[in-house]
């Protein structure tokens, strides 16, 4: 049972924070700095936080944007995002000693993409243009590939023949993603579908948290970067469910005024925001008078993958400094 006590409160959403890609990607630049010595390389952002990253950049990460950036010979590591393929064969032309951060997840998606293409037939990407994964998933098979972003997108697409099929950007909210697939199917009754659903498990876990929650709090906070996909669909779900919230940094950007007529916050945080910046958030409301704290878990989640070979024997750190 969620408190019912007159006191402004806040419920502390779980789950929240690092996924299990997330943690594996942190890792993987932590492990490599500890087992090769700086500088590692990583081409774009490890994961789409910016305390995240000027973290790891202070200890010797240098984040550039293409792999012509990179030394030759230097190690290079891949965001979690992943990369499409032209991107894999520069890393080789300069003979770059590459670690892999893709999630897995995101793995899965390139690999669906890579076996419906060499039926020649019709990707339709469920997704944002300008997200790096929907990037390098288009990669895999440019000229097969449309990106639908929208309803309305699938309205209108068009393709040459009956073989079509489609993918999904992994960070996508769930109800988003479901009105473009039903007008697909709608339109194109013989569109084939990924043999299991691509939004992975952490951005469907944080959007029910938020869906339990929607009619019991008067103002959802999320923390996370404003570039982080699945921390925005997440304000976009309580949107949806007449719950207003907000996307922020860390406490400094929550403005008074939200604060003004509210009982009851909700805090969640994306599947890139360390614990760290939601204990300052948390610290900043008791501050403001919010003392009761009720943790509320919609979703049990316990998953974990795998270090690449290069890094498999090391041992995992995730130790974030936030300051």
């Amino acid at each position: 049972m969620l408190s019912s006590s007159p006191e402004k409160s806040i419920l502390l959403l779980k789950p929240r924070g690092f996924c299990a890609g997330v943690v594996r990607a942190i890792d993987i630049v932590e492990l490599a700095l500890q087992a090769f010595g700086p500088p590692i390389f990583v081409r774009k952002e490890i994961v789409h936080n910016r305390f995240v990253v000027r973290d790891l950049a202070s200890r010797g990460a240098v984040f550039v944007d293409s792999v012509e950036d990179v030394p030759v010979g230097s190690r290079l590591v891949y965001s979690a995002h992943g990369v499409a393929p032209t991107v894999r064969r520069a890393a080789d032309g300069r003979n770059l000693r590459v670690i892999d951060a893709t999630c897995p997840l995101v793995t899965k998606v390139h690999l669906e993409a890579i076996k419906f293409a060499k039926s020649h037939g019709t990707i339709l990407l469920i997704g944002h243009r300008d997200h790096d994964e929907v990037t390098g998933t288009v990669g895999e098979a440019p000229e097969q590939t449309i990106i639908v972003s929208t309803p309305a997108e699938a309205e209108a697409v068009q393709i040459p023949d009956g073989n079509v099929a489609y993918l999904t950007q992994t960070t996508l909210g769930l109800d988003e993603a479901q009105s473009i697939i039903d007008v697909l199917k709608r339109r194109f009754p013989q569109i084939q579908a990924p043999p299991a659903k691509d939004i992975c498990y952490a951005t469907e876990n944080r959007q029910i948290a938020v869906k339990h929650v929607a009619s019991k709090a008067d103002l959802l906070l999320v923390v996370g970067s404003q570039n982080s996909s699945n921390s925005m669909r997440m304000v976009e779900v309580g949107a949806q469910r007449g719950l207003p919230g907000y996307l922020i940094d860390d406490e400094q950007d929550i403005a008074p005024a939200w604060l003004e007529d509210t009982r009851t916050v909700a805090v969640s945080a994306g599947a890139s925001a360390p614990e760290s910046l939601v204990k300052r958030v948390l610290e900043h409301l008791q501050d403001m008078g919010f003392h009761d704290v009720v943790e509320v878990e919609a979703v049990e989640e316990n998953v974990h993958f795998p270090l690449p070979p290069e890094l498999r024997h090391a041992q995992p750190l995730t130790q974030i400094s936030i300051e």
